[in-house]
């Protein structure tokens, strides 16, 4: 039972995914660029993504513990090292997941000069805060803990897989300002949700009239789990109800993204998005969990009936299922409920120098038009998510070249829950109208990834008419 807790966190390590995507934003050569912000500045005539591969991103992380804290070589035994980490950890640490596969991506510039987007990607999106009173519970027992509750509250987590489809447009209103707005369509596979529970486990000294020396009491419980997609899983044709589920055979929602991107003077730009302000209307599949009220377990009655009566064997266990049942029921639900989107925020801000260059890339030393930017910048980037207890945050400063007029490069150096030394590196080449683009985080940490709380890849690749 010890070793389980971090074996399930070790697993997580392997499966979780974070959604800040620091190395893309605001990078105009790619035009994955726009899901992230639809104001950015749009340099080409069009686009196409290769579909399935046209953005794949996988970020694995969680904050708190590495892999290598509890299985890397060392003097302290492990055993040791599970109990420290369990201690050191908070009931706001977590291990949070987003993935996402581009199916298809598009665009092109209309004659009133609007570039039109669209595509279908398809996301997971997960987190998991730490139980912490559970952890130490399950691995030291209640033994040395006579009178302290522990916070059944804590269990908290949300999950869902779901397929997007999306149509934006992006326009610039003036010299200095760009903006854009996009449009999403949700059609959930499935989904589960186990948010603001309350309740206490608490183990007291029995008295006089109790039937054990403690008393076990689950106080003032009020747990639930609503999901849907899941109940019908395990039923025939289970799997091509998934998938038609991807194409608005299930539970469907909407949702909008809005951006700009303003020039505050020749090298100064600013620009912020709010993504994901949607909801998803769970109607079909649906099955919820509630369960509430207090028990107390004061010990078992132990019973020797003579064998000649023949009772194969003790009912105790269903017994107690059955009297826990009676006091703290479990009520199943199938009405629907309604979900919001954990809404994204991004901004930054961005000092341009070096020599001037035109919109293709291509040296423009002698233009001095307002198409004309330059090979180098600097910049700071916020990212925000709405999680469910509370707002996650990071932040980035990032170094930006045109090595090349078929190369850029972008460093990144973020801090955010996962850690404080996060370098990330971006290379995007355009080899005629072919773009291809990749993005590692997390860079000090690959000589041994077990060592790393987060480690992130982004690649695509795109065909790209630029403007003539």
């Amino acid at each position: 039972m010890k070793y389980l807790i971090f074996i399930f966190m070790a697993f997580l390590f392997c499966s979780a995914f974070a959604q800040n995507k620091q190395v893309l934003y605001g990078l105009e050569e790619v035009p994955q660029s726009l899901l992230l912000n639809p104001g950015v500045n749009v340099p080409q005539k069009s686009h196409f993504g290769i579909p399935l591969f046209s953005q794949f991103h996988i970020n694995a992380g969680m904050t708190g513990v590495s892999v290598f804290d509890i299985f890397g070589e060392s003097s302290v035994d492990i055993n040791t090292r599970i109990r420290n980490k369990i201690f050191e950890l908070e009931a706001s640490d977590f291990f949070s997941a987003t993935q996402q596969l581009e199916i298809i991506n598009f665009g092109w510039r209309a004659r009133n000069e609007i570039y039109f987007s669209g595509g279908v990607y398809e996301e997971l999106d997960f987190i998991v805060y730490f139980p912490k009173d559970l952890a130490v519970l399950a691995y030291e027992g209640n033994q040395d803990y006579i009178g302290v509750p522990f916070d059944l509250g804590q269990i908290s987590t949300t999950g869902d897989l779901m397929t997007v489809f999306h149509f934006g447009a992006n326009k610039q209103l003036s010299e200095k300002l760009t903006m854009g707005v996009r449009a999403k369509l949700y059609s959930s596979l499935f989904s589960f949700k186990s948010t603001n529970n309350e309740g206490t486990f608490i183990t007291r000294e029995g008295n006089e009239d109790s039937e054990n020396v403690y008393e076990h009491t689950v106080e003032n419980l009020d747990a639930s789990v609503q999901t849907s997609g899941i109940a019908s899983l395990g039923d025939t044709g289970g799997a091509s109800q998934i998938l038609g589920s991807a194409f608005f055979g299930g539970n469907v929602g909407v949702g909008l993204d809005v951006g700009a991107t303003y020039k505050v003077t020749e090298k100064i730009t600013t620009s912020a998005s709010i993504l994901d302000l949607g909801v998803i209307f769970h109607t079909k599949d649906v099955e919820s969990y509630r369960a509430s009220g207090t028990y107390t377990l004061d010990g078992i009655e132990l019973l020797f009936p003579p064998i000649t009566q023949g009772e194969p064997t003790f009912p105790y266990y269903e017994d107690l299922e059955d009297e826990f049942e009676r006091e703290i029921p479990i009520d199943t639900l199938n009405s629907g409920y309604t979900q919001l989107r954990p809404v994204k925020l991004n901004a930054s801000v961005s000092y341009t120098f070096g020599r001037r260059i035109g919109s293709s890339g291509v040296c423009d030393c002698l233009n001095m038009g307002d198409d004309v930017k330059r090979n180098q910048a600097v910049g700071l980037q916020f990212y925000g998510i709405s999680r469910p207890k509370g707002l996650q945050m990071a932040g980035t400063f990032y170094y930006y070249r045109r090595l090349w007029d078929v190369l850029s490069a972008k460093v990144t150096y973020t801090v955010d829950p996962y850690s404080n030394d996060n370098v990330g590196l971006g290379l995007v080449a355009d080899l005629g109208k072919l773009n291809f683009y990749i993005a590692a985080d997390n860079l000090l940490r690959y000589g041994n990834l077990a060592k790393a709380n987060n480690v992130s890849l982004q690649l695509g690749i795109n065909i790209k008419i630029e403007n003539e």
